[in-house]
Order: structure tokens, then sequence, then C-alpha cells
């Protein structure tokens, strides 16, 4: 099936020779060809929405009321759409940032060394920030993990003293023993608890300058049992004043096996730090896209540039002071650029699928493209919309399963499930009829009009066994009047019957006919088109519509476009032949003979006659009067009377010379009698003429001395030799 047309199921549809697949074409062409309107198979895509639970109003007071529904911010959940291949299908997801949605945080630190000034920062952390976001939501819990390094050298030193305390100190305490990754505190409620566990943690050290925090990063983004996620808002917030190591530095110590992207906690222990490497950032990046997790970088400004990577999903950068004592403003701060911004993404598309997003945020403009993917400034209570668009590419074979694709937005544990259903199949085929008659008395399937031969039958209606059929006979049957070509060269021989081909330049072009003698791209082309765009072109031999005729249905067969301005045909100087006027007189011109460069204007026509009833001049009286009395004459004093005369149509304003050289003006309007209005008042061209010349002259006069870059024309010149006599 095309995706771009539509199939007729009418079984006496195709000519002799015709292929299946041209019953596939555009309606139009179908009806054309003699398709009946009930035999059109067109199958339509449509959007189905299977699960559109509605955004909650209120999760504080559904709390209140002891409702265990869950909290919803995106809509729809699950759409199913059945794709037309090539025509797009589209959906609208609504997107509400909701009042009091639960938040899950785990802090996560650096404990080496150099971050001992910072831990008391931390310490009281717990019940500051319980404190601070009860302001956002009644529903806040945090956690607590901690990091050092690799327990293997070069990351630290692996003497037994410095094993037991890689500080070499014992006041006010002595440094606890080094550790990859360890988790402290699942996510609770408790402030005091969280208070308490950080408040009993020691510093540790190692010795190079990078630290282990992709290990950590790795493990407490996938030990989700362990950490206590639940599918809210998670936020992470990690915290150091070093760098990090990445996928390869494992080396260093020998370590080569990669990270696998797995939990590893033993007694909330890493217990794969010194096996696996380091992970990539991309793997970590990919990780926490996953699990849904938006990570607050709390670093010192001698690192921030290591951590401003845009490969990791919603993320945000804050700088520590020198003792981490504004560590609370920065994750406050952080989440609400976290969440104020709203990133439409998906998962991968199936090969050749295309999806588009078109936006209205705040403001109500449309956005596309990339910006068709996000809103930002998005408060609590603001709803925006996002226009999903999927198209599939052509049909490719049925998969077990539909497959789908995962909208959702960026750092949120929502999604949109999206089956992709494709339509590659007429309904017509489910009424398949096997062993029809029609198929040569039940040699094939009657499917759509056209017959599917059983293994070993040919023809179009399966009447010929490919055993039985001889070749040489068939070929025979296949020649136009004993051509050499078979099948006149442009198909094949199947059965005795020509089989036609598609044409080699341009596919959408195909043969047919008896022996494929038949084409419907030879016809004469008129303005660079077949048959001028007002035809069909039927067997080389253009069929024009009921307006047109000629080779190329050229020639419209109204003569609208011959009308003058008047609406006579050819200004009834002409005729009419094929849209386009043939002048009588070779001195006429223009697309409808209105054009006479040659010939004299209305004014000189009625020259003679004015100048002879009005003044006496030129024609003698008997023939003046014999020619001129047509003339509807009215005399009027001076040629200003007829300058105050309005414009109307048929009113000729006209200037001519008399036999003695004066202007003559009159006024002309044409008809049945025409209407001459002739001023009394004549002027010698040559006085006129040099009055003229005389006014411009004084308005151009000026006194030379006023003039700065006057210089006489006159120069005269003395000569030093001559004497007066």
């Amino acid at each position: 099936m095309s995706e771009e047309g539509k199939t007729c199921t009418h079984a006496s549809f195709l000519e002799l020779g015709q292929h299946i697949w041209e019953r596939c074409d555009t309606a139009r062409a179908l009806l054309q060809r003699g398709c009946p309107s009930d035999r059109l198979e067109d199958p339509r895509g449509s959007t189905v929405l299977l699960k559109n639970r509605r955004i909650t109003f209120n999760p504080k007071e559904q709390r209140r009321q002891r409702q265990q529904g869950q909290v919803t911010q995106l809509q729809p959940q699950t759409v199913l759409l059945n794709l037309r291949p090539g025509e797009p299908q589209s959906f609208v997801v609504k997107f509400k940032r909701v009042e009091d949605y639960p938040i899950d945080l785990y802090y996560l630190m650096d404990l080496s060394f150099s971050m001992e000034v910072d831990l008391p920062s931390v310490k009281k952390l717990g019940a500051d920030l319980m404190e601070e976001m009860r302001n956002t939501t009644s529903d806040f819990r945090m956690g607590f993990g901690a990091f050092v390094d690799k327990t293997v050298m070069p990351y630290i030193s692996t003497a037994k003293d410095m094993l037991r305390n890689p500080c070499k100190r014992t006041e006010p305490w002595p440094c606890t023993p080094p550790f990859t990754y360890r988790h402290i505190l699942s996510l609770t409620a408790n402030g005091s608890l969280f208070t308490e566990l950080v408040g009993g943690q020691r510093i540790s050290g190692n010795l190079d300058f990078p630290e282990g925090g992709l290990d950590a990063l790795m493990q407490a983004a996938v030990c989700e049992k362990q950490i206590g996620w639940r599918n809210v808002t998670r936020l992470l917030v990690f915290s150091t004043d070093a760098g990090f190591h990445f996928a390869g530095d494992g080396k260093l110590g020998g370590i080569v096996l990669p990270n696998d992207g797995k939990c590893h906690l033993h007694k909330n222990v890493y217990t794969k730090g010194n096996s696996q490497d380091y992970p990539s950032v991309a793997h970590v990046a990919e990780t926490l896209r996953e699990k849904n997790i938006q990570i607050i970088f709390a670093v010192t400004e001698e690192v921030r540039h290591l951590y401003e990577v845009h490969v990791l999903p919603k993320c945000a950068v804050g700088t520590l002071s020198n003792n981490s004592h504004n560590i609370l403003q920065i994750i406050v701060e952080a989440y609400n650029a976290l969440t104020s911004e709203v990133v439409m993404e998906n998962s991968k598309l199936p090969p050749g699928y295309h999806i588009s997003y078109t936006s209205r945020c705040k403001d109500r403009k449309l956005r596309r493209g990339e910006q068709g993917r996000r809103c930002s400034d998005i408060s609590v209570g603001d709803e925006v919309s996002f226009n999903v668009s999927i198209t599939a590419p052509l049909c490719v074979p049925a998969a077990q399963s539909p497959p789908r694709v995962v909208i959702k937005p960026q750092g949120y544990s929502e999604e949109v499930e999206v089956l992709l259903s494709p339509i590659c199949e007429c309904s017509c085929q489910k009424d398949a009829v096997p062993h029809s008659p029609t198929c040569s008395h039940g040699n094939g399937t009657l499917e759509c009009g056209t017959c599917r031969c059983k293994e070993g039958r040919v023809g179009a209606l399966c009447e010929c066994d490919r055993a039985e059929s001889g070749e040489a006979f068939d070929s025979y049957l296949c020649r136009r009047d004993n051509a050499s070509e078979v099948c006149s060269g442009r198909g094949e021989c199947v059965c005795g019957k020509c089989v036609c081909r598609k044409s080699g330049r341009k596919p959408v072009h195909a043969y047919y006919g008896e022996f494929c003698e038949c084409s419907d791209f030879s016809c004469d082309q008129y303005r660079g088109q077949q048959c001028g765009g007002q035809g069909r072109c039927v067997c080389g031999a253009c069929r024009c519509h009921a307006a047109f005729r000629g080779r190329a249905c050229e020639c419209p067969l109204s003569p609208e476009s011959c009308l003058s301005q008047d609406k006579q045909i050819c200004s009834g100087r002409g005729d009419c032949h094929c849209g386009a006027c043939i002048c009588h007189d070779n001195r006429f011109r223009g697309p409808t003979c209105e054009l006479c460069p040659s010939c004299p204007s209305v004014c000189t026509l009625h020259r003679e006659c004015v100048l002879c009833r009005a003044f006496s001049l030129g024609l003698n009286p008997k023939e003046c009067e014999t020619r001129c009395v047509h003339l509807n004459l009215t005399l009027v004093g001076q040629a200003g009377v007829l300058a105050r005369v309005p414009p109307s149509p048929g009113l000729h304003r006209c200037m001519e010379v008399d036999t003695e050289g004066c202007r003559v003006h009159f006024l002309l309007r044409t008809g049945k009698k025409d209407d001459v209005h002739v001023a009394l008042e004549r002027g010698n061209i040559d006085n006129l003429e040099f009055a003229h010349f005389q006014r411009e002259l004084e308005q151009r006069r000026w006194d030379r001395r006023d003039n700065p870059i006057y210089r006489s024309a006159i120069t005269t010149t003395v000569n030093p030799k001559y004497k007066e006599q």
C-alpha cells in the first residue's frame, strides 16, 4: 500500500498487462481511471489515549484526607498511535508543577583530608535543610553517603600504619581508614538522625588529588533499594573540593575490568572498588538519566570548571565557601533552578521513525525545534504543554510486539509510554477468500480484488500452470504483429500474457496494454506540463478536461482570455483561437488587439472636422458638411473652461495644431454621435513658446555679484607691442 495514496479493491479495475501495485494511487487518479468510489481503500492513522489520569490538584490535601492515590504531574500516561507510513500523528503532553510534591535528597560527601573544615557545616545541615524545605514540601527525606578513593596504590598509601590512620595524627582524633564509598544513612524524614549520624563521621585521606567520586555516584544511583529512592523528585548533592578519576585511570592501580554499572553494596560498603575500573562520565550520565536523578554539584571555585560538563542531564553547579557554610543556600537555589525548567526527552526511536516537538510555555508563544522541547521559569501551579508528532517510515516487517517509545521530562520519574502501531495492510485483506472460484477454479486466494496464486500457478487469474506452459508458445502470444521484441521490450511474458514493468527512469511511470504498448507519460507537453496540466495521458494520447482541447490540451474552449476591457472578443478587431487573439489588421497587436502604435489617435481623427466646423479651416464647406455631420459641436470661450471639466469614461482631452500653426483645445466624448466642446481661444505656437521661454529666463535671472562662482564668458587680452597711433 502506498503511503501517499489509496487502493482500489474492485476486481476488474486493472487493465490487461497491469501490475497489482497499480491499484495504488491518489483518490482522484483512481476515480478517473474508473474505480468505483465505494471500493476505495484508505486506512487512516489515529491517536488513542489508553491511560489519561488527570494532573493532581493538591497532593497535600490528598494526603490530609488519607487518599493514597499517586501524585500526577504529567498527562497522559499511555498513548497508542496507529501510524500510516509518512503521515504524522500528534498528541499533547501536559506538565504541571504541583504544590507539595515529595522530594528525596541524598547528600554524597568527599571525606578526604582536605574537606575537614567542611564537615562541621554538613553536620548541622540536616535540621536546617529540613526546616528550609518545609516551605516547598511537607514530604521531604534526606540521606547521606561518603567517599574517598580506591584503596590501592597509587591512590592511597598501602603501608599498614597509613591504612589504619592515613593522617598520621591522634589529636584531636585519628583519621578513619580509607574507603571507596560508604552508604551511611538511607533516605529518612528524621532530621535529627541525619545530624546524629553525620556528626559521628571522621575525615579520611588519600595520596593523589582526584577522588573516586564517580564510583560513589554510580552506586548511589543504582542501589535504589539500599538508598531508599522513591518515584518522586530525586536530588543528589555531590560535595567536594577535588576532581575525579574516570574510566581508564584504574589501570594505574592494575584494575582493568570495566565498571558494570550494578549495585555492589555489602553492609553498606562498596565491594568492587578495587576490582572494577572507574565508570566513564557518559556511563554515569546515562545512569542518572535512567534513574531520574537531578544532581547538584557543591564544589570549590578551583574545580568548578571540571563539573560544568554538558553531558550530564539536569545538573546544577554551586560554589562552596571555604568551610561550606553556604551549602544550604547552594542546595535551595539549585533546586529552584532545576525544577523551574522542564526539558522533554525520549528513548531511542525504532529505525526510520521521526519525532518532533513544539511547546507553549507560560507566555503561550509557539516554540519549535530544540526550543520546542523545553520551557523555563516554571513556578508551582504553572501548566505547560508540548505537542509531540511522530512519523512512521515505509512499512517494515512486523515485529512480534508493537514498538514503543518513552517520553518524559528530564529528572522526573513520570513518563508517557507511546505504543507505535504502523498501518501496513488494507482492511480488505481481512476479507480474503481462499480457493476463490474467481482465481481459476480455486487456484488462488482472492485478496483486495486480485488473485494471490498457489505455488506453481501464474497469470492474473492463476489460470496457467508454470510447468505446462511452453516458453516458445508464450513468447509468440506476447509479440505484437510479429515484432521482434516480446511485450514491446517493456515487460515479460507470463503464461502467454504480457506483464508490464515500470519505467527505468521514473518508477512512478508504468507501461500497460496487451503488449505493453501503452504508457501514461509519453503525451505532448504544453508549457512544461504533460497535456498542459489540463488532461490525462492515456496510452500516449491526451484526454483533455471538458473545458480544453488540442493535442496537449493547450486550447481552452472559453473565450474569456480574449475579452478586452469593454468585454468584446479581441476588441472587435480579431478572432479568438485557442485562447489567443488573431488580429484582422496587422497594425493591431496586444493580447486583445487593443494596441495600434501606427494608428492616429482619436483626437487626430476628429481634427479636420473640429477645424472646419468651429473655425472654417481646412475642408471646404460642402465637404465639411458631408463628412462632419456626426459631430455634436459646442463652442466655449477659453481653454480654461475645458480644463475644469472632471474626467469620465470615454472623455478625451485634445490639443491639435490648425493650418495656421495655432493650438486648438477641445474635449471629445465618443459615442453613437460624438460630442465635442471646442475652445474659441487659439494661440500661435511660436509666440506661446517664446513667451514661455521669456518667463523661464526671468525666473532664472540673478545678479552676477550674488553668485560667488560666476565667471564671465568674455576674455580681454592686451597686446603689449600695440602702440596707439
